[in-house]
């Protein structure tokens, strides 16, 4: 881009924007894995839940591991499948546009529609892996999951015997500054900020509409419900995601 307005000529590409997407538990709804803070998320239902994936609490108490495992493996996080918002995002990357995913979610499902794993900052890493305590050794959930479900309730690092966790960033731990980072320069660069099914409420992952809107991106909000972030925001739409936001990028591709 040169700073120039006018038109380009018919021998030079056009310029697209960098369009760059904060995405919530809320489009992963359609694939069948619940909210948490929504009017019927998991937070709501079930408080003592939180226990279960909270760092301090996680790591002094068996039963607490114990009771996250059996959550783990009665998950829908890992049967889901992407839905059309998640394809509808892999599909505008694939045309060519310049696209970034900023994402709050742990399911991978991003990536399972064909967006590449370089495109997408997961804030708050991944359920799809499990990390060790002790060592930091790293390997596959499905491969945790095969051993609880064969009757180890809390299985152990098989490196050095310490507490496995997923490698998710859990409530009282802090985000991975790099990542972070990345993702705050990917709002700043960004000309267009879509903020989809996140109540941009936790911090400082909904700080990142508020930068984009300040470096002058246009900044979309597609969110059932109301958040703190619409009166700085160019558009609303509080209609369904998985027809919403393919109908909203399909303008932009």
């Amino acid at each position: 881009m040169t700073g120039t307005d006018h038109e380009p000529s018919p021998d030079q590409p056009s310029h697209r924007p960098l369009v760059a997407i904060l995405s919530g538990a809320g489009i992963s709804t359609d694939s069948g894995i619940p909210d948490y803070r929504g009017p019927n998320g998991l937070w709501r239902r079930d408080p003592e839940a939180e226990k279960l994936v909270t760092y301090d609490t996680y790591m002094a108490d068996p039963e607490i591991r114990r009771r996250s495992w059996r959550m783990r493996l009665e998950s829908p996080a890992f049967r889901a499948r992407p839905n059309a918002a998640h394809e509808a995002v892999a599909r505008l990357e694939r045309s060519g546009t310049p696209v970034r995913v900023i994402t709050q979610n742990v399911d991978g499902l991003h990536q399972l529609a064909g967006l590449p794993e370089r495109k997408v900052l997961e804030l708050h890493g991944t359920a799809r892996a499990v990390t060790c305590t002790r060592c930091h050794a790293r390997s596959s959930m499905a491969e945790a999951l095969e051993r609880v479900a064969a009757g180890d309730p809390d299985p152990a690092c098989l490196v050095c015997g310490g507490v496995l966790k997923s490698a998710t960033v859990m409530f009282g731990e802090r985000l991975d500054p790099q990542v972070l980072g990345t993702a705050l320069g990917v709002a700043k660069a960004a000309e267009i900020f879509l903020a989809v099914g996140t109540t941009l409420q936790v911090q400082p992952a909904a700080s990142l509409a508020g930068v984009a809107a300040e470096h002058g991106a246009r900044l979309i909000i597609v969110n059932a419900e109301p958040t703190p972030y619409d009166a700085l925001a160019d558009e609303v739409i509080r209609e369904p995601i998985g027809s919403a936001l393919p109908r909203l990028l399909e303008g932009l591709g």
